[in-house]
C-alpha cells in the first residue's frame, strides 16, 4: 500500500469526523426542524386537499345517483304511457 492511499483513507475520516459534527450541530438541527416543519405544513395541505376531492367525489356521486333516478323514472313512466296507448288502440278494434 503506498502513501496516496493512506492519505485518502485519512482525509476520509477527518471528512467523516467533520461532517458527524457538521451534522449533529446546532444549526444543522434547526435546519431539520425547518425542513420537518414544512413536511407536515405540506404533508396537513395535501390532507385537506384530500379531504375536499373526497367530499366533492361523495357530491358527484349523489347528484349522479339522483339523474339515473329521474331518468328511470321518466322511462317507466314513458313504459306505462305505451302500454296504456296500446290498450286503447286494442279496445279501438
Amino acid at each position: 500500500m503506498n502513501w496516496f492511499n493512506c492519505r485518502l483513507i485519512g482525509y476520509g475520516f477527518l471528512l467523516g469526523t467533520a461532517g458527524v459534527k457538521a451534522l449533529t450541530s446546532r444549526d444543522a438541527k434547526k435546519v431539520y426542524t425547518h425542513v420537518t416543519a414544512a413536511a407536515m405544513r405540506c404533508y396537513e395541505s395535501a390532507a385537506e386537499a384530500y379531504e375536499t376531492l373526497r367530499e366533492n367525489c361523495g357530491d358527484i356521486v349523489a347528484d349522479a345517483k339522483e339523474i339515473n333516478r329521474a331518468i328511470a323514472e321518466e322511462r317507466e313512466l314513458q313504459v306505462i304511457e305505451d302500454a296504456k296507448q296500446v290498450l286503447a288502440a286494442a279496445e279501438e278494434e
